[in-house]
């Protein structure tokens, strides 16, 4: 057996394979209590604020798929990464500007955070002229907080067809981040039936808080990065 280094280190890398494998373990439990598999969910390793080590870590615990808030921190942290490790699929989990959009079509291979018409026009622009696809998740406002991005719900369906019909967009997914004051429940119950009247296969909800109820309410992706990397190195 792979001995590992003694030190803060090796400590953290042994606590960060632990967490892993307990939140398999967990997130295999709900898959099959709501009637699925575990296979049938995909764990996004949120990785955003964490640095080489915790990466490296995941990466060799055998993750690859990860969320990034930021394009140019993704653009520092995953290229020599990738280099080393292999294939990453990266989700760009954190708003999207659009004068950061090349870059972001460059690096990551979903983009989770479409929430405006703007957005649209321009990812539409952008894939006509050649540029690579990642796959497009909406952004659903299912709090309707002032502070947040995404869709409202009551413009979400209008939003799914303009995206389809006018831009030519494949919507992949949905993604919501309930307000961290209420009960995610209805949220995610809400994303659902927005999903399943707009034949949307893919939902991405549920963090390390409550990724266990987004299971049972039909998510597809869970996105976790506390309960892998607990506290982050950097904002």
């Amino acid at each position: 057996m792979e001995q590992h280094a003694q030190g803060p280190i090796g400590d953290r890398t042994q606590a960060i394979e632990s967490s892993l494998d307990q939140l398999r373990s967990r997130i295999a439990r709900s898959a099959v209590e709501s009637g699925r598999t575990a296979e049938d969910i995909q764990l996004v390793c949120v990785s955003k604020g964490q640095e080489d080590p915790a990466l490296r870590a995941a990466l060799l615990a055998g993750e690859r798929i990860f969320g990034e808030n930021r394009v140019q921190e993704a653009a520092r942290k995953w290229p020599a990464l990738k280099t080393e490790f292999g294939p990453v699929e990266l989700h760009l989990i954190g708003p999207l500007q659009t004068n950061k959009l090349r870059e972001a079509l460059a690096l990551f291979d979903v983009i989770e955070t479409l929430d405006r018409p703007r957005l649209a026009e321009a990812l539409a622009r952008e894939f006509r002229a050649g540029s690579r696809q990642p796959k497009l998740f909406i952004e659903v406002n299912t709090g309707r907080e002032p502070q947040k991005a995404g869709i409202l719900p009551e413009d979400a369906d209008a939003f799914i067809t303009f995206c389809r019909s006018d831009c030519g967009l494949e919507i992949e997914g949905l993604m919501c981040i309930p307000p961290a004051d209420q009960q995610a429940s209805p949220h995610f119950a809400l994303l659902s039936q927005i999903a399943a009247r707009n034949i949307i296969a893919s939902l991405s909800m549920g963090m390390s808080a409550d990724y266990e109820l987004g299971i049972q309410l039909g998510a597809t992706h869970v996105r976790v990065g506390s309960a892998i990397f607990g506290t982050r190195t950097q904002v």
